[in-house]
């Protein structure tokens, strides 16, 4: 019994370690970006050393991924929170939208788009990368899709092929993310977020304007 105990307690230290290194890396990668961040400076923030990271990580490939994906966890669970709370899938998706495109101030929750950046830089060599990216980008997929499908059987959207429409969308969504993460002076979140919202009102016949009720970026 006791060296059960001691078994879960070090596997329990062991994840906790581990958590705090990716966590460490999402804050480095944020703030330096991925080619600027070394595994020494993830190991001091994360008090630990640099070769406990390695020996966690591999490589500083694997911490850039692990740094995407508890940001976009953090992202998702903010997302399904607000989400829970809007009656309609019209509503649904322009939440998703408008958090795409509109720069977020949730305290804990990170900027994705910078470390995308980042992530689609290294997947363009790196196949490892890529395979994570390819899966990321099916979850997102997956969600707008999902929104299109309430839509559609709650009679608020015409009919569509919903993977197609969400494949549209998120290629639309990345490419004015792009502008936005690299603060170009046409292309700003409330341009980007009108942009994205009118293509979808008109894919899914849905009423949509900029200027009426429910037309503006969410809070």
């Amino acid at each position: 019994m006791d060296e059960d105990r001691g078994i879960a307690a070090s596997a329990a230290t062991a994840e906790k370690r581990r958590d705090d290194m990716v966590r460490a890396a999402l804050d480095v990668i944020a703030e330096r970006g991925y080619t600027d961040t070394r595994i020494a400076d993830v190991a001091e923030r994360a008090g630990t050393s640099p070769a406990l990271v390695i020996y966690y990580f591999t490589t500083k490939d694997n911490l850039l991924t692990e740094a995407v994906r508890l940001a976009e966890d953090q992202w998702y669970e903010l997302g399904a929170a607000r989400m829970a709370a809007i009656g309609s899938a019209t509503g649904r998706l322009e939440w998703l939208v408008g958090a795409t495109c509109i720069p977020q101030t949730d305290a804990g929750v990170p900027e994705v788009w910078a470390l995308w950046l980042d992530l689609w830089a290294q997947a363009l060599r790196r196949p490892e990368v890529a395979r994570v990216r390819a899966e990321f980008d099916a979850r997102w997929r997956a969600t707008i899709a999902a929104i299109v499908v309430e839509g559609e059987e709650a009679g608020e959207f015409s009919p569509v092929d919903p993977t197609a429409f969400a494949v549209t969308l998120s290629a639309l969504l990345d490419g004015l993310a792009v502008q936005i993460a690299l603060g170009d002076p046409v292309v700003g979140p409330a341009t980007a977020f009108a942009s994205a919202m009118t293509f979808a009102s008109e894919r899914l016949g849905f009423t949509w304007s900029p200027d009426g009720a429910g037309g503006g970026p969410p809070d």
